[in-house]
């Protein structure tokens, strides 16, 4: 599942590539992780929101704990109470430059990222939805893993090419459900030496 992509344009040419208007971004590191902010296309409007939807857990004594970000929703339970409303009413394009999975043993797995070769900024499949902890949020779609990923990890996020952009977001549910499979196109690997956990 992924829990890392990366971003290295600027918001007015991120907005411009998705013919979408330039809301509130705030500020948002290059990488970004799970429960941070990241950048989401949504309601036609380019602006920051925090990466996983919450779940709030309970400790021992029965007090609620600090949320988890649920940051990947997988494709194939999309009708599950967690993601059923949001993917029936808010989906949104999540733009990003790259993503990366860890590879390797475990205690030594570094970072592994994936982009197409020919589009500097791509849109993968997301849903949102306002929380009470955190404002508005997002998590990403996950399908099975194309050929290149494959090697790497069993799923990837849902890979969308321009021309099904607005099936996505505005599409009834059953067309947008058959968005979700694994991308097609060639995409290049960049397997790095950098710990997948910096400490």
């Amino acid at each position: 599942m992924c829990n890392l992509d990366r971003m290295t344009k600027a918001t007015a040419e991120v907005a411009n590539l998705f013919n979408a208007k330039l809301g509130s971004t705030g500020n948002f590191a290059t990488e970004v992780y799970p429960g941070y902010t990241g950048l989401v296309v949504a309601n036609g409007e380019l602006r920051s929101m925090v990466w996983g939807f919450p779940l709030v857990l309970k400790g021992k004594n029965g007090q609620p704990l600090k949320p988890k970000p649920i940051n990947n929703a997988r494709a194939d339970k999309l009708d599950g109470f967690m993601w059923r409303y949001s993917f029936a009413e808010r989906r949104c394009l999540i733009p990003v430059t790259a993503f990366a999975e860890a590879e390797g043993e475990k205690g030594a797995k570094t970072r592994t990222w994936f982009t197409l070769p020919d589009q500097d900024v791509f849109a993968v499949a997301g849903l949102w939805r306002d929380t009470p902890e955190w404002g508005p949020a997002y998590t990403m779609v996950m399908t099975e893993a194309c050929q290149h990923v494959a090697g790497v990890h069993d799923r990837m996020p849902v890979i969308l090419r321009h021309d099904d952009w607005n099936d996505w977001l505005d599409g009834p549910p059953d067309a947008a459900g058959l968005l979700c499979r694994p991308y097609p196109d060639v995409m290049a690997v960049e397997r790095t030496a950098n710990p997948w956990v910096r400490r």
